[in-house]
């Protein structure tokens, strides 16, 4: 059960009421304090006070002081009046129960509307930071769209300028024209002036002269056909042909029938190896080549397209199985396809022809040191 404290003191005005209640230990951590219209009271364990109020006060602006063991509370009073006596007389339980619960609903409400209020509050200053931003960002939107349309127009401004310094330009270009074509047709006239004066006089000196005889008229009219202005030449274009050469040498450092007869040679065995190949039917003649055909699977291989790669270095070797480089690029390709038996498979066919190769043209030397090459 809590201790009621009974011994506290009070005094009065008529607009305040002052209560002096001594709490040993007292502190504002610890003591709580609660306070409405007609109800007062202080809880610190074991202390209780609480006091119903003859009168209804100011419980917004009345005061309390916690210090030196003691608890003053200064009340306002709502009506000026001199009270008879600070608490209700004769109180039951009963109606103590309901002033304390009035009391608390009363503070409840008071708290709800309190937050209410600052939730409005916080809402209306929300709103206001959001109007106050959107006019900045509006402000500066406004500012960065009128530096654009400045930056515009000066750029149009510089392009009008640039045009119009164009234009003069080729204004004075096309007055200086026609003033050298003016002059240029001044000269002309001029000069056709001077030589049908010239013509003119020599026809005369020629009539004049006629008769001297036939021999003097005709070195007369040779003078006059000699001194006489050429028609100017006609405008044409000359075709040059240059002689193909399939050989990178020069024609003079070349024997033409050796090489004719090699030509003639491959361009037979390439059709007599054509005819058994229907897949070259559609391919142009270079593309009928085992060389061209080997760098186009090496820059499939370099793509990463192997199947296609497969694919020349097949026809490739259909046109000449003698290569071992076409071997051995097909088994790179079997290789980055994981078809290992493949890939061994023509690594063998290109070391037999390689070796073949070595024992018909290379000395056994040479031979020895391909055979500890490849490890064999």
């Amino acid at each position: 059960m809590p201790l009621q404290v009974s011994d506290y003191t009070w005094q009065q005005t008529k607009t305040s009421v002052f209560i002096s209640v001594p709490l040993r230990g007292v502190s504002v951590r610890d003591a709580d304090v609660f306070c409405t219209e007609n109800y007062l009271k202080v809880n610190f364990p074991p202390f209780l006070f609480e006091v119903f109020l003859c009168a209804p006060i100011d419980d917004e602006n009345s005061k309390a002081k916690i210090g030196n063991d003691t608890i003053i509370f200064t009340l306002y009073k709502k009506e000026v009046a001199m009270w008879e006596t600070l608490s209700l007389p004769g109180v039951e339980k009963e109606m103590m129960q309901r002033i304390r619960e009035k009391s608390i609903l009363q503070a409840q409400e008071r708290a709800k509307e309190a937050t209410e209020a600052k939730a409005a509050a916080r809402r209306e200053d929300q709103k206001y930071a959001l109007n106050v931003m959107m006019q900045i960002e509006e402000e500066e939107r406004k500012k960065i769209e009128d530096m654009k349309e400045n930056e515009r127009m000066k750029a149009t401004k510089e392009l009008e300028a640039w045009k119009e310094c164009q234009r003069k330009a080729e204004e004075q270009k096309r007055i200086h024209r026609e003033e050298k074509f003016c002059e240029q047709e001044k000269q002309i006239e001029e000069e056709r002036k001077k030589f049908k004066h010239k013509s003119h006089t020599r026809i005369s000196a020629s009539r004049n002269l006629a008769t001297k005889g036939r021999n003097s008229e005709n070195i007369f009219l040779e003078k006059l056909k000699e001194n006489s202005i050429p028609a100017p030449r006609s405008v044409g274009s000359i075709k040059i042909n240059f002689t193909p050469r399939v050989f990178p040498t020069a024609l003079r450092e070349s024997q033409v029938a050796e090489e004719e007869e090699w030509l003639h040679k491959q361009a037979e065995a390439r059709r007599a190896l054509n005819t058994d190949i229907p897949e070259l039917s559609d391919l142009k003649e270079e593309e009928k080549n085992p060389e061209w055909l080997k760098d186009k699977g090496n820059k499939l291989f370099a793509t990463e397209n192997y199947l296609a790669a497969i694919n020349a270095y097949n026809l490739a070797i259909r046109l000449n199985n003698k290569i071992p480089l076409l071997y051995l690029n097909r088994a790179a390709c079997h290789l980055k396809l994981k078809n290992l038996h493949k890939a061994i498979e023509d690594s063998s066919k290109a070391y037999r022809i390689m070796k073949l190769h070595l024992r018909l043209t290379r000395p056994m030397k040479l031979y020895k040191m391909m055979l500890r090459r490849f490890g064999i």
